[in-house]
């Protein structure tokens, strides 16, 4: 149930108000519902079936996880959601692991092997877009087991150069056809609507990769493969990335975990606990209050959605209050993950968010990991920025040709804007200072930033925002000055864009 000072939903662009509230409740909805699915299966204890019945529902787990992922990128669609969160460090291993035990079954049952074979040197974690990668994999295996009658569908991993990654399905089957392989007729292969190929194109291309269809020599089968030129990047070295791969230590440490499911209170327990921690429940919004102004703490789990009292508000009462208590790092574990959500979320005081369903160890290790160093960054990582824009041209340029050429000068005047608002209220909240304004506005910036391409910006808006959050005025002055800088060269930058002015890149 919701309670007191719920997360509004919000409202998009062109939508009716109801319309718009009705799909974000239902967005909501079916996350939590998922949620439940998911951790529902995570507390059936493998040693608590038989081996075949723990095959099945790994199976079953690994398709579950997959779905997850796929009503959340439709439900983004649904409700209009132009948020885009930044590619994610990704376990290689498991997600291959996952892949490969969700369609061993299915190959078996057409009396085909499903091999996975990985190659040397390939990196532990890798920061891309998960779900386009899951769904090319799936697809070209579908399609291979679909049409291969006999034999072996193999999946090959291995490097493609320094930096890139190459993924190779191969099967046993009749091939391609001619039309096909050249370019011509339907797009997907061997049969049926083309979907599956399309669908598969359209993925690469938002993963920066190129598949390419072959058969084999003599008619011994069809070969598909995914290139990524620069998918093998390690995700430590992504911008600000935290490798997925090294877990926080909790040893010993005592975490609140503020959540009104049964099931979700059981899952995330049993997470903390594999790092160490000793987890503590709250089961209503004013009983996670109460704990954590009464015992000692090293983070809270609290969630969004919680009777008697929000989540919400229960982190804005919590920021209120006087002395170390009002710092304890909190990660917000919520359904609510919509732009607005988020953006009232850490405008609250929340340090970091962790999407419900939790995708496993992983996920919930890295967003904890990220909220610590968000909240513990102090003094701050302060570099100081170059007196001229520094921006990625060539995700601009993207971003204008998504527009196209009716729309890109709307576009570029709402950018505008919205930037010219946030630069009133940035300098509005440095020279008060205020410190929730400040957090609230670079919220806003850091978004619009990473949308446009500006990384300086984005870096020194979320530099900012931390030294808000600490209501740290000799940080705030510091990183606040060198942000408008970079925020009054952008402005200028759209405005002469839209303008006909400067050429868009």
């Amino acid at each position: 149930m919701a309670g007191e000072g719920a997360v509004p939903s919000p409202l998009p662009a062109g939508a009716t108000p109801a319309g718009a509230a009705d799909a974000a409740l239902l967005a909501h909805d079916l996350r939590a519902a998922l949620s439940d699915v998911l951790g529902g299966l995570r507390l059936i204890a493998p040693a608590a079936v038989d081996p075949e019945t723990a095959v099945q529902l790994a199976r079953v787990r690994a398709a579950a996880e997959l779905l997850a992922r796929l009503v959340e990128e439709g439900l983004g669609a649904l409700v209009a959601d132009a948020a885009h969160e930044p590619d994610q460090p990704v376990a290689l291993d498991h997600l291959l692991r996952d892949v490969e035990m969700r369609w061993s079954g299915r190959a078996r049952e057409r009396g085909l092997a499903l091999v996975l074979d990985l190659g040397p040197g390939l990196p532990a974690t890798v920061a891309l877009d998960r779900i386009a990668l899951e769904r090319i994999l799936s697809n070209l295996l579908m399609n291979a087991i679909h049409h291969a009658h006999r034999g072996t569908v193999r999946l090959t991993v291995g490097r493609d150069g320094a930096e890139g990654l190459a993924f190779t399905v191969a099967d046993e089957g009749p091939g391609f056809p001619d039309e096909v392989l050249a370019g011509g007729g339907r797009p997907a292969g061997r049969g049926g609507t083309g979907l599956g190929l399309r669908i598969t194109r359209e993925m690469a291309q938002r993963l920066g990769g190129t598949v390419r269809l072959a058969n084999r020599e003599g008619g011994g089968g069809a070969v598909a493969r995914l290139e990524l030129p620069h998918g093998g990047r390690p995700a430590a070295a992504a911008a600000g990335a935290l490798p997925a791969a090294v877990l926080p230590d909790l040893a010993g440490q005592r975490v609140l975990v503020a959540e009104d499911s049964a099931t979700g209170q059981a899952v995330i327990a049993a997470m903390l606990a594999r790092l160490g921690a000793q987890p503590v429940i709250a089961a209503d919004g004013v009983a996670a209050l109460e704990l954590l102004a009464a015992e000692p703490f090293a983070m809270a789990l609290v969630d969004i959605e919680m009777p008697r009292l929000s989540g919400i508000e229960v982190i804005r009462r919590l920021r209120a209050l006087e002395g170390p208590v009002a710092r304890i790092p909190v990660l917000a574990v919520t359904a609510y993950v919509l732009r607005a959500n988020r953006e009232a979320i850490l405008a609250a005081g929340a340090d970091g968010i962790l999407p419900k369903p939790v995708h496993g160890l992983d996920s919930l290790g890295h967003a904890i990991a990220a909220a610590l160093a968000r909240a513990r960054a102090d003094p701050p990582l302060y570099v100081p920025s170059p007196d001229r824009l520094v921006l990625d041209e060539g995700r601009f340029g993207r971003l204008i040709e998504i527009a196209g050429r009716e729309g890109a000068h709307e576009l570029l005047g709402r950018l505008a804007g919205d930037l010219s608002a946030v630069e009133r209220g940035l300098v509005r909240g440095l020279s008060a200072p205020d410190p929730a304004a400040v957090r609230a506005h670079t919220h806003v910036l850091i978004a619009l930033a990473g949308a446009v391409g500006a990384g300086e910006l984005q870096r020194l808006a979320e530099g900012l925002n931390g030294a808000a959050h600490r209501a740290s005025e000799e940080a705030m002055a510091l990183i606040g000055a060198d942000t408008l800088v970079q925020l009054d060269h952008l402005i200028h930058f759209v405005a002469g864009v839209r303008d006909g002015r400067r050429e868009a890149p």
